[in-house]
């Protein structure tokens, strides 16, 4: 193994609510106000990634609380003739901290590549924003015994160019296709291994230092049942969550099964 559960204990541990194309602003408001106060004495980092509509509403909601704001996609370039998108500059002013980039939702219906996913990524970085980028296979990747081949291709383009110091302000959210709003969810030894995994690719690319620095998530189906036995896996840093994220008290089920010893 490259690295056990001391080393864990010097990554952070950041657990991030995608709420995908859910909650208006005034829900979106109610929800971060019911969230902050069972999370307040969280041992991790605790993202809410919203829809853009709901970001300044968000952002004024969780003031004063340790809950921390982000986007869901980001364009990559600075401005211009790009209707329906929206800016990593708009984001940052407005005071989103972290984006999530190349989501399998993004790649599926959306047209993402690896391509894209690596220019939203240098993007988000150099406007100062924390890239939450998403890898993961298909159902019939894994299948075919290549889930290692299509991991490795990933990390690898949509990190292409990216710096060390760069690396720091990237979290890798490992996402499964085939376990994201299935109810599907890979075992904690599936998932174990593919972040293991990732963490080699990185050690490959940047060195082991860096690697070990580098917070990976899961993020398929992870859920206030499952979320204890996923966590304490050496390389899950934290998750990245969907449905769950939703509901106030399994949000913060979650958020509560990173507070153990390592």
């Amino acid at each position: 193994m490259l690295i056990d559960s001391i080393g864990k204990s010097f990554r952070k541990t950041i657990i991030a609510g995608n709420w995908k194309m859910n909650k208006t602003p005034s829900e979106a408001k109610a929800l971060i106000e019911e969230i902050a106060p069972l999370v307040k004495d969280a041992k991790c980092e605790v993202v809410c990634c919203v829809p853009y509509v709901d970001l300044a509403t968000a952002i004024e909601a969780a003031k004063d609380t340790n809950i921390k704001i982000g986007a869901e996609n980001c364009h990559w370039a600075e401005s211009g003739a790009f209707t329906g998108e929206i800016s990593t500059a708009m984001l940052k002013e407005i005071g989103v901290e972290y984006v999530v980039i190349g989501h399998s939702e993004r790649r599926q219906y959306f047209g993402e590549t690896d391509e894209t996913v690596n220019k939203r990524t240098k993007a988000a970085l150099a406007a100062g924003l924390k890239a939450i980028v998403c890898v993961g296979e298909l159902l019939w990747e894994r299948e075919c015994n290549i889930t290692k081949e299509v991991i490795a291709r990933q990390i690898k383009l949509d990190l292409w160019d990216v710096s060390v110091e760069e690396l720091k302000n990237v979290v890798i959210a490992y996402e499964p296709v085939w376990a994201i709003g299935t109810g599907k969810t890979a075992t904690a030894e599936q998932a174990e291994e593919v972040c293991e995994f990732i963490r080699v690719c990185l050690n490959g690319l940047y060195g082991l230092e860096a690697a070990q620095g580098v917070t990976i998530q899961y993020g398929g189906s992870m859920n206030e049942n499952n979320a204890a036995e996923l966590l304490m896996k050496p390389n899950v840093d934290g998750g990245l969550i969907g449905g769950a994220s939703l509901v106030a008290e399994k949000f913060a089920s979650v958020v509560g099964a990173t507070d153990f010893d390592y």
